[in-house]
């Protein structure tokens, strides 16, 4: 099992993600991308792919022609699944491949 990040720790790294909100119902981070156009976006959801593949954590998403919608959670994290630093991780990993 991982650890689930606190309130705390969560909140401190919401401060350093830029546009990332918080889904309490989830204990899940999510942020929306718009690009160009949906080569662009797919592009950026390959690159995505390749280091998610390779951290074996993989982000939920939702593409429709420029727009790529991501929410990161981990499902073994607590009890029930929550936000853990796998997410955090994640979600700068997902920053430097725009």
């Amino acid at each position: 099992m991982v650890a689930q990040l606190t309130e705390d720790q969560r909140n401190e790294a919401l401060a350093k993600l830029s546009g990332w909100e918080h889904d309490p119902k989830r204990d899940a981070i999510s942020r929306s991308f718009t690009f160009d156009d949906f080569t662009e976006a797919f592009a950026f959801m390959t690159r995505v792919a390749l280091h998610a593949e390779k951290a074996d954590h993989h982000p939920e998403w939702f593409n429709v022609y420029n727009k790529v919608d991501v929410t990161l959670t981990t499902h073994d994290a607590g009890a029930n699944g929550g936000l853990s630093q796998r997410d955090v991780d994640l979600a700068n990993i997902i920053e430097g491949c725009l």
